[in-house]
């Protein structure tokens, strides 16, 4: 069905947005204050927090937007819920039913530049250091294009519209490699350093299973839906270490690397892995980690990728379940995935997280506007942030905010997302007063030690290379209306790749490559080379 919808992206938009575009500039231009409330709706995912008991539309922290928004801007706001994990597709069934929200955000840069080419989004580059002058100077220097502003970081060089904003993330650790350290230590296995290291021990833990007190061992666990997100952190390490940013950048198509240099010896190992016993041979039955975590509370798993963070996430975290059936399970971290420089290189995030934007079917841009700009003032992002004292953070002797999103003084103020990031627009992560402050409160704000939290953090971030950020002399066009073809083949390529028989690998990487070439990503790869800034 996905699929259905975004290759009829173009067709089904370009009457209704290319009306839309008539309607530009044609919202309010002046506050309304004094008079009737502006109103205006703003998209809220829907990621099922608490099991679906939490409206993210109507609760505590929407009652509080609510009422300071109406007294400080004289706007009434609604939250339109949208399925986190479909979020694309469902935008684009607003957009193409002409019914958006005044105020929308998505991971899907592709969809965005699709929707502006077809005049479905509003310019805001007029306002940014007026209506907007707070998030501007809130999202400050862009740390990857320098001299620039992180506000204008999708600037089109051609037009000089600023059609969406990008969400400044605090925290650009990505993922890491898990282990079980108790484990290790039964076997008298060293932590491992280097990648062959690792892989002996996954081999140690596939042979020993009754000295490790289980069944059964499963060595590697994954999900089958992102196999280039967990594993990629082995299959990222064999990309060539001294490729230029720009064969990189040009050779990555849909955020997946088969392309790139080297990246195919990263596949090919992980197929090793799989024909040596080592993944789980129901890896494509997996769909999200919320199938993983139960096989890895079990027991029986060794080692996994992933978040960082993601095994101490309370309630219902993977470590705290794990110890509840194995009290004497211990996990840690490790940094040992060598490139071929031996070197942990690892992929972080770049600081631009997610992007927000106004349609241009939007009745009221400048409430649009306003309503972001006042989300990027310390005291309200402050408070949707961390909320009232004693219920959903506490503030340590030492001074540290410690945060308790899942508020179990009083559960009606649970956070449907880490520090409130979907009420929060313009920030991915907690903003303090300063860095150091945001940091401690990161690591205080688990159940865990922040010792604990702080290695994890570090081993993240550890010889981390953000994702490449390209400016083209052009807005790219191509990849917007192939890019869930491509990321739907990926799935499959990927675990075709990883289950195949060895002797096979070669002519079925061939195969799947011309195939996905041919599906788009050579249109993808020449436009990124015809445009790359010389």
């Amino acid at each position: 069905m996905k699929k259905i919808v975004m290759s009829l992206l173009a067709a089904t938009l370009t009457s209704t947005l290319v009306f839309a575009s008539g309607q530009q500039g044609s919202g309010s231009t002046t506050p309304s204050a004094g008079g009737a409330p502006a109103k205006l709706t703003v998209e809220i995912f829907d990621r099922g927090t608490d099991g679906g008991k939490t409206d993210p539309t109507n609760n505590k922290w929407t009652q509080w937007i609510h009422d300071k928004l109406l007294r400080d801007e004289n706007i009434d706001v609604t939250f339109v819920a949208v399925p986190r994990w479909t979020e694309d597709v469902s935008l684009v069934n607003l957009f193409a039913a002409n019914t958006p929200p005044d105020v929308c955000y998505t991971y899907s840069s592709d969809n965005i530049q699709t929707w502006a080419d077809l005049g479905g989004i509003y310019n805001v580059q007029p306002y940014i250091n007026t209506t907007l002058k707070d998030l501007n100077a809130f999202l400050g220097a862009d740390k990857a294009i320098p001299g620039k502003r992180l506000i204008e970081r999708n600037l089109d060089l051609q037009t000089n519209a600023i059609y969406s904003i990008p969400g400044k993330r605090m925290n650009v650790a990505r993922t890491i490699m898990w282990i079980r350290k108790d484990w290790l230590d039964i076997l008298g296995i060293p932590v491992p350093k280097t990648t062959q290291e690792y892989y002996n021990a996954l081999v140690a833990f596939r042979d020993n299973a009754a000295r490790l007190g289980v069944s059964h061992v499963i060595p590697f666990i994954t999900d089958g839906d992102r196999l280039d997100w967990g594993p990629g952190v082995i299959m990222d390490s064999f990309v060539d270490a001294n490729i230029s940013n720009k064969e990189r950048w040009i050779n990555s198509v849909a955020e997946r690397n088969f392309l790139v240099p080297g990246y195919k010896e990263g596949v090919r190992y992980l197929n090793k892995m799989y024909n040596d016993g080592l993944i789980d041979p129901n890896f494509p039955l997996y769909k999200s980690g919320d199938d993983v975590g139960p096989v890895i509370k079990s027991g029986v798993v060794g080692s996994w990728a992933g978040d960082w963070d993601t095994i101490y996430r309370e309630p219902n975290g993977t470590l705290s379940g794990l110890k509840a059936n194995i009290p004497t399970a211990d996990v840690i971290p490790v940094d040992c995935i060598t490139d071929s420089n031996g070197v942990t290189t690892k992929t972080i995030y770049d600081e631009a997280g997610v992007f927000y934007f106004i349609p241009a079917s939007s009745k009221n841009h400048d409430a649009a506007m306003r309503y972001l700009n006042w989300l990027a003032k310390y005291e309200n992002y402050h408070y949707i942030q961390t909320g009232p004292a004693g219920i959903t953070h506490t503030i340590g002797s030492d001074g540290v905010v410690k945060l308790d999103p899942s508020a179990v003084a009083d559960p009606t103020w649970i956070q449907n997302s880490s520090q409130n990031i979907d009420y929060t627009m313009p920030m991915n992560g907690l903003f303090l007063e300063s860095q150091e402050a945001s940091i401690r409160a990161l690591s205080a704000g688990y159940t865990y030690s922040a010792d604990i939290i702080q290695r994890a953090y570090n081993i993240a971030l550890a010889n981390g290379r953000p994702v490449l950020v390209v400016k083209t002399t052009s807005p790219l066009t191509v990849a917007g209306p192939l890019a869930q073809t491509l990321v739907d083949k990926a799935k499959v390529m990927y675990t075709q790749l990883i289950m195949c028989q060895p002797a096979q690998f070669d002519t079925l990487w061939t195969s799947l490559v011309n195939d996905w070439l041919a599906s788009g990503a050579q249109r993808v790869i020449d436009e990124r080379r015809a445009k790359y800034p010389n």
